[in-house]
Protein backbone atom coordinates (compact mmCIF):
# COMPACT_ATOMS: atom_id res chain seq x y z
CA UNK A 1 0.00 0.00 0.00
CA UNK A 2 1.26 3.49 -0.85
CA UNK A 3 1.49 5.76 2.23
CA UNK A 4 1.97 9.47 2.79
CA UNK A 5 5.49 10.40 3.90
CA UNK A 6 4.66 13.21 6.30
CA UNK A 7 2.64 16.34 6.80
CA UNK A 8 3.09 18.69 3.86
CA UNK A 9 1.19 21.63 5.31
CA UNK A 10 -1.26 22.74 7.92
CA UNK A 11 -3.96 25.15 6.80
CA UNK A 12 -6.45 26.78 9.15
CA UNK A 13 -8.64 29.85 9.38
CA UNK A 14 -7.62 32.81 11.51
CA UNK A 15 -9.23 36.12 12.44
CA UNK A 16 -5.98 37.95 11.59
CA UNK A 17 -3.84 35.58 9.48
CA UNK A 18 -0.89 37.96 9.07
CA UNK A 19 -0.62 38.76 12.78
CA UNK A 20 -1.05 35.13 13.78
CA UNK A 21 1.57 34.03 11.24
CA UNK A 22 4.02 36.60 12.67
CA UNK A 23 3.32 35.28 16.21
CA UNK A 24 4.20 31.70 15.16
CA UNK A 25 7.32 32.96 13.40
CA UNK A 26 8.48 35.19 16.28
CA UNK A 27 7.77 32.86 19.20
CA UNK A 28 8.07 29.34 17.75
CA UNK A 29 10.46 29.91 14.83
CA UNK A 30 8.09 28.66 12.13
CA UNK A 31 8.78 30.35 8.81
CA UNK A 32 5.78 31.77 7.00
CA UNK A 33 4.74 30.57 3.55
CA UNK A 34 7.22 32.12 1.11
CA UNK A 35 6.02 34.75 -1.33
CA UNK A 36 7.72 33.04 -4.30
CA UNK A 37 8.63 29.53 -5.40
CA UNK A 38 12.31 30.44 -5.24
CA UNK A 39 12.16 30.99 -1.46
CA UNK A 40 12.36 28.00 0.87
CA UNK A 41 9.60 26.84 3.21
CA UNK A 42 9.92 25.87 6.86
CA UNK A 43 11.77 22.56 7.19
CA UNK A 44 11.03 20.34 10.15
CA UNK A 45 13.55 17.97 11.61
CA UNK A 46 12.86 14.29 11.03
CA UNK A 47 11.15 12.68 13.97
CA UNK A 48 7.99 11.08 15.24
CA UNK A 49 4.59 12.51 14.39
CA UNK A 50 1.39 11.47 16.14
CA UNK A 51 -1.88 11.43 14.21
CA UNK A 52 -4.64 10.91 16.76
CA UNK A 53 -8.31 11.81 16.27
CA UNK A 54 -9.79 12.57 19.69
CA UNK A 55 -13.38 12.22 20.93
CA UNK A 56 -15.42 15.44 20.84
CA UNK A 57 -15.43 15.36 24.65
CA UNK A 58 -11.62 15.12 24.97
CA UNK A 59 -10.05 17.38 27.61
CA UNK A 60 -6.68 17.19 25.84
CA UNK A 61 -7.32 20.63 24.33
CA UNK A 62 -7.46 22.23 27.80
CA UNK A 63 -11.14 23.14 27.85
CA UNK A 64 -11.32 25.10 24.60
CA UNK A 65 -14.02 24.68 21.98
CA UNK A 66 -11.40 24.32 19.24
CA UNK A 67 -11.43 21.22 17.06
CA UNK A 68 -7.67 20.94 16.49
CA UNK A 69 -4.43 21.25 18.46
CA UNK A 70 -0.89 21.53 17.17
CA UNK A 71 1.86 19.51 18.85
CA UNK A 72 5.39 20.72 18.15
CA UNK A 73 8.53 18.74 18.97
CA UNK A 74 11.18 20.74 20.82
CA UNK A 75 14.76 19.93 21.85
CA UNK A 76 14.64 21.60 25.27
CA UNK A 77 11.19 22.10 26.80
CA UNK A 78 12.44 24.17 29.72
CA UNK A 79 14.36 26.61 27.50
CA UNK A 80 11.41 26.96 25.13
CA UNK A 81 9.01 27.59 28.02
CA UNK A 82 11.36 30.19 29.52
CA UNK A 83 11.65 31.94 26.14
CA UNK A 84 7.87 32.05 25.73
CA UNK A 85 7.29 33.23 29.30
CA UNK A 86 9.87 35.99 28.81
CA UNK A 87 7.68 37.17 25.92
CA UNK A 88 4.64 37.23 28.22
CA UNK A 89 3.11 33.98 26.94
CA UNK A 90 1.55 31.67 29.55
CA UNK A 91 2.96 28.14 29.38
CA UNK A 92 1.89 25.24 31.58
CA UNK A 93 4.54 22.50 31.88
CA UNK A 94 3.15 19.11 32.82
CA UNK A 95 5.09 18.15 35.99
CA UNK A 96 5.01 14.48 35.03
CA UNK A 97 7.52 12.88 32.68
CA UNK A 98 6.09 10.12 30.50
CA UNK A 99 7.82 7.20 28.78
CA UNK A 100 7.55 9.14 25.49
CA UNK A 101 8.78 12.47 26.93
CA UNK A 102 7.66 15.73 28.53
CA UNK A 103 4.86 18.12 27.56
CA UNK A 104 3.76 21.72 27.96
CA UNK A 105 0.58 23.53 26.92
CA UNK A 106 -0.09 27.06 25.70
CA UNK A 107 -2.46 28.96 23.40
CA UNK A 108 -1.76 31.21 20.45
CA UNK A 109 -3.23 34.75 20.40
CA UNK A 110 -6.50 33.46 18.89
CA UNK A 111 -6.95 30.84 21.62
CA UNK A 112 -5.86 27.82 19.59
CA UNK A 113 -4.29 25.13 21.79
CA UNK A 114 -0.63 24.21 21.27
CA UNK A 115 1.25 21.38 22.90
CA UNK A 116 5.04 21.30 23.08
CA UNK A 117 6.68 17.88 23.27
CA UNK A 118 10.24 17.05 24.22
CA UNK A 119 10.56 13.40 23.15
CA UNK A 120 12.26 11.05 25.59
CA UNK A 121 15.85 10.34 24.74
CA UNK A 122 16.35 6.75 23.58
CA UNK A 123 18.03 4.50 26.10
CA UNK A 124 21.78 4.16 25.61
CA UNK A 125 22.87 0.81 24.21
CA UNK A 126 24.48 -1.54 26.71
Amino acid sequence: MEKVTGIGGFFFRAKDPKALGRWYQQHLGISLTPSSYEDSVWQQEAGPTVFDPQPETSDLFKGTDKVWMLNFRVRDLDKMAAQLRAAGIAVEIDPQSYPNGRFASLHDPEGNPIQLWQPAKPAAPR
